[in-house]
Parts: structure tokens; C-alpha cells; sequence
């Protein structure tokens, strides 16, 4: 049957990678409630992204989307750029 169409999922995070083709790595943090302790924990996950023109750069901030998977480890698109990194 015909399923209703979602919006896909929008993270935000920071490339730690651009060495790849059409690729960077993002990492995405997140804080989670300790389940005894009641405080907040960062947690973090390192997701491939698909890149098309290869704009993004290593400290660059980014706003990705879920996708179709591309590759074994890349079910994730660029969407937008957010803030350029600081270059010193």
C-alpha cells in the first residue's frame, strides 16, 4: 500500500572530514538524560554525508538530511551551509 509521505529528518552538525570525493564526515552531538544520575550527558555520532559539489570544509557548520542510502555507510545529503569555518 501506499504510505504516506514524512519529512525527512534534518540534523545540524560540524564537518570533521572533507578528504573524501563527494563525501565529508559530520559529526552530530546530542545530550541525553543519565538514567541514575539525572544529569546531562553529550553524546556524539559521526555520520557520512553526500556532498555533490564538495563545498563544504574541515570546521565548517552544516544542516543535513536524511536520505535514500547512496553507499554502504551514506544515507545522508548536505541540505545547507550554515556558518563557514573561522580561517586563521
Amino acid at each position: 500500500m501506499n504510505e504516506p509521505l514524512r519529512a525527512p529528518r534534518i540534523l545540524i552538525g560540524q564537518v570533521v572530514s572533507d578528504k573524501m570525493q563527494k563525501t565529508v564526515a559530520v559529526l552530530v552531538e546530542r545530550k541525553v538524560l543519565h538514567p541514575l544520575y539525572k544529569k546531562y550527558i553529550r553524546r556524539s555520532t559521526k555520520l557520512l554525508a553526500h556532498d555533490e559539489a564538495s563545498t563544504c570544509k574541515q570546521g565548517d557548520t552544516v544542516a543535513i538530511e536524511e536520505c535514500r542510502p547512496i553507499s554502504k555507510r551514506k544515507s545522508w545529503r548536505v541540505q545547507k551551509l550554515i556558518e563557514r569555518a573561522v580561517e586563521l
